[in-house]
């Protein structure tokens, strides 16, 4: 579905209950997506016969529109109208199928606040960085000269091979500017394999970790769990080129070890979960525990795994069920990248799967 008809479901805090950041003066929600012309049905099947990725996007899209890029722009460009000197809590989220984003708004720094629905230190920054399935909460303060500036996404991507590369782009226009006024442009964003700066920006994101919103990190662990992830291309003789793009997930941690060419997503259901580590290289179990972050790591439902790293995860198994993890590059998920937890029920009937009802249809 995000590939068609996708929207934004916003839950508010409660009635009476402030945000634990400055209240802004309104709000705006920004979704970045990718845009097929041809039937994505179609897309798909092409790629499972010739046992390869199907077709990249013809366009990323802010809102649903690419922007002047593309052709046929002047009908297909998002604008935010604001006020000088307004704050904006702005509500970002990566809906695209395949590719992990940088967004960036022209002359205007970002304050992240809240990441995948989990209020956080704030830190400033000019570019923010989502995989698929990742939102994140930024203020945008109006403090610029009025006129009408350029909100950017474009790819992430450190394959060693050539990738989708298109840049969409929207319009942050200040009110009573006329729209004849030519937008100006971002100053340098990283570059598409910056690896660096990706880096770096996770290291800035820390959960808020206050009395009224504490970070309840696991501290003693009964399980540690290994995954290595891997890409193959196996034998096919149903496929056009007489092989196929496999994926497995073998026997997380608490550790994720990736051994692929590029990041991938993962992301678990019914939970949220504390990454407490992640590094660039084969994880050691001799020495890299010792630098987890056990005070105030990031709570996510979805990580990025560096590609040829390995990233931790932590997490109460406190809700019965059976919960999918999967990459949320949705081409992986279909090659098998993908496991499920089976959590059995616990002592208690909080701590287990409520029965189905006594009418309900047997099969």
């Amino acid at each position: 579905m995000r590939a068609t008809v996708h929207s934004a479901v916003v839950v508010l805090p409660g009635a009476g209950v402030p945000y634990p950041f400055p209240e802004p003066d309104d709000e705006a929600e920004i979704i970045l997506g990718e845009w097929w012309h041809a039937d994505v049905e179609t897309v798909e099947r092409q790629g499972s016969m010739l046992g390869m990725a199907p077709n990249m996007s013809d366009a990323h899209t802010i809102n649903g529109k690419p922007g002047p890029l593309f052709p046929c722009y002047q009908k297909h460009t998002y604008a935010l109208q604001v006020r000088s000197g307004k704050t904006y809590l702005i509500r970002i989220i990566n809906a695209a199928v395949i590719d992990e984003l940088f967004f960036s708004i022209a002359g205007h720094a970002m304050t992240v606040v809240e990441i995948d629905v989990t209020y956080n230190k704030p830190f400033v920054t000019s570019t923010v960085q989502l995989s698929p399935g990742q939102n994140m909460n930024v203020l945008v303060r109006a403090d610029q000269s009025p006129g009408r500036y350029f909100m950017v996404a474009k790819p992430f991507n450190n394959m060693p091979i050539p990738a989708d590369n298109k840049t969409a782009t929207a319009i942050l226009q200040y009110a009573g500017v006329q729209t004849s006024v030519v937008p100006i442009l971002p100053q340098l964003m990283p570059a598409t394999n910056s690896t660096g700066f990706v880096a770096a920006f996770h290291d800035k994101r820390r959960s808020l970790s206050s009395p009224r919103y504490p970070a309840d990190v696991p501290l003693a662990v009964d399980r540690h769990l290994l995954y290595t992830i891997g890409l193959n291309i196996d034998p096919c003789d149903t496929c056009l080129n007489q092989s196929r793009l496999a994926a497995s997930l073998n026997n997380i941690t608490f550790d994720t070890n990736l051994l692929s060419v590029e990041s991938h997503p993962f992301h678990l259901h019914g939970y949220n979960f504390f990454v407490v580590g992640r590094g660039v290289r084969n994880f050691d179990p001799a020495k890299d525990p010792a630098k987890y972050n056990l005070v105030d790591p990031p709570e996510r439902n979805t990580v990025g795994v560096p590609a040829g790293g390995w990233a931790a995860i932590r997490f109460r198994a406190n809700n019965p069920g059976v919960w999918f993890l999967h990459c949320h590059l949705e081409v992986h998920t279909s090659w098998d990248l993908k496991t499920a937890f089976l959590l059995e029920d616990g002592s208690g009937p909080d701590e287990s799967v409520l029965p189905p009802p006594k009418d309900l249809p047997k099969c």
